[in-house]
């Protein structure tokens, strides 16, 4: 019995989420239904981090315990002939005994794409937010500068565990644009549940003119706001622009 880890690449459009549902279809009940079919008897793959319904991934880890009498790269593609076309497996390779996928990982990666556009656009628009009004790249630019280092980020979403923590520690935050396209890339030591697309709704907002930087900047503070309302605008960011681009060990 050895222990493998798996990079998964997914388009989330059809996926409940990652996390396995009794009765919907995501990510990791497509794992382990492959598995079971090359002879996997575990109860449960372990996964990295949970993604959203609708959230998309090009470097989702998980791992599990199995015989496998061949070679890292032909139960690669084993499990690729077993997987439906819009799951994939990257990379698998033995990984040791103890590896946990969440808990051994240092940090995670996520890129949000938007684009402004007056009309829709149905083929972009499957993995990318289209915006309107335009947003304003400085107020964009400054959003994202507030974000580095540890805050507590309770304005912006939920702990992953019921007395778990909110404060997070960012360790890069930026936007780039290239034409109309604009894409967020933040990585952190962790994040609390549906924190991205919360962060990008704000910095939407502050770039749109419906929040000022001001607001965001003591949200971030709970020491300022603990007795107060932090005022922000309500919403989150749509799903489909989301991707978890990797995990780091």
């Amino acid at each position: 019995m050895a222990r493998y880890q798996v990079i998964l690449a997914y388009d989330g459009s059809r996926f409940s989420g990652s996390q396995r549902q009794a009765a919907s279809r995501t990510v990791q009940g497509e794992l382990e239904r492959a598995l079971a079919g090359l002879g996997w008897s575990g109860r449960s793959v372990l996964m990295a981090g949970r993604t959203d319904a609708g959230v998309h991934a090009t470097g989702q880890v998980a791992a599990f315990d199995m015989e496998w009498p061949h070679a890292e790269d032909e139960l690669l593609r084993a499990l690729n002939a077993a997987l439906p076309t819009d799951l994939s497996v990257r990379a698998a390779q033995r990984a040791a005994d103890d590896f946990h996928p969440r808990f051994d990982a240092r940090s995670r990666r996520y890129c949000y794409r938007l684009f402004c556009e007056p009309i829709r656009d149905p083929l972009r628009e499957r993995f990318a937010w289209r915006l309107w009004p335009a947003v304003e790249a400085e107020g964009l630019y400054q959003a994202a500068a507030l974000l580095a280092g540890a805050h507590d980020f309770t304005a912006f979403g939920s702990p992953t565990s019921p007395r778990g923590t909110t404060v997070r520690t960012i360790l890069s935050a930026s936007w780039q644009c290239s034409r109309d396209e604009w894409q967020f890339e933040i990585e952190a030591d962790a994040f609390l549940y549906r924190m991205v697309r919360r962060l990008v709704f704000v910095q939407v907002a502050v770039a749109q003119g419906r929040c000022s930087l001001e607001r965001l900047a003591g949200s971030l503070d709970r020491t300022l706001t603990a007795s107060v309302p932090d005022g922000l605008p309500a919403g989150l960011a749509p799903a489909h622009g989301l991707t978890l681009v990797k995990v780091t060990y």
